[in-house]
């Protein structure tokens, strides 16, 4: 296990400087945390281990370009950020092979949650994520369920602090949606006259 005392920009510096463990070592560190954060963003293990593989390869390729002018799992998080992205956008190019093949048959749907399980209410809301426009869902994911700042959110995607504010936004209105919540409606009738309360 890697020694926590040891910054993860050290472990760059010694790996550019020919010692491979430290790579290692940072993979340890941070693989769960980017897998976790790419299976939200694409809904299937299968497709989560592959694009946590293809950022850590990236990073392996790309690591001389680190500049430390942000953390390291500032820039960790956006190039899995994007391994994602281009899987995602991969998937959407590939046609529906096994649809109606009986030798290769879809998943079978879950069965239907209980309202009364809270593991079922998780299910769901990951399910309606998936829902969500990849943009929004994340910052959604970054912010919400990562928990981290918004300025870090920004940071990791590129995009500006309001933008980010404004993805969140638009995200947990399209993540109400698809869960059969309208959140643009008002919960109680307006007065007869048509205007609206506030």
């Amino acid at each position: 296990m890697p020694d926590p005392i040891v910054r993860d920009e050290d472990l760059v510096r010694r790996f550019l400087s020919g010692d491979r463990g430290a790579f290692a070592a940072l993979v340890e560190r941070h693989e769960r945390r980017m897998y976790n954060l790419a299976l939200r963003m694409t809904g299937r293990e299968e497709d989560a281990r592959d694009a946590t593989q293809d950022a850590f390869l990236t990073a392996l390729r790309k690591l001389s370009s680190f500049r430390g002018e942000a953390a390291f799992t500032t820039w960790m998080h956006r190039v899995t950020v994007n391994a994602c992205y281009d899987l995602l956008r991969k998937r959407q190019r590939q046609p529906l092979l096994d649809i109606g093949d009986e030798d290769h048959p879809g998943r079978e749907p879950p069965p239907a949650p209980d309202p009364a399980d809270a593991t079922s209410l998780s299910i769901d809301v990951q399910r309606a994520l998936l829902e969500v426009p990849p943009d929004f869902r994340a910052v959604m994911i970054l912010h919400d369920v990562h928990d981290l700042p918004q300025e870090q959110v920004a940071a990791i995607l590129g995009i500006a602090v309001g933008t980010v504010k404004s993805r969140l936004h638009r995200g947990r209105i399209a993540l109400a949606r698809a869960m059969g919540i309208d959140r643009e409606r008002p919960s109680a009738p307006g007065p007869s006259d048509g205007s609206v309360t506030r």
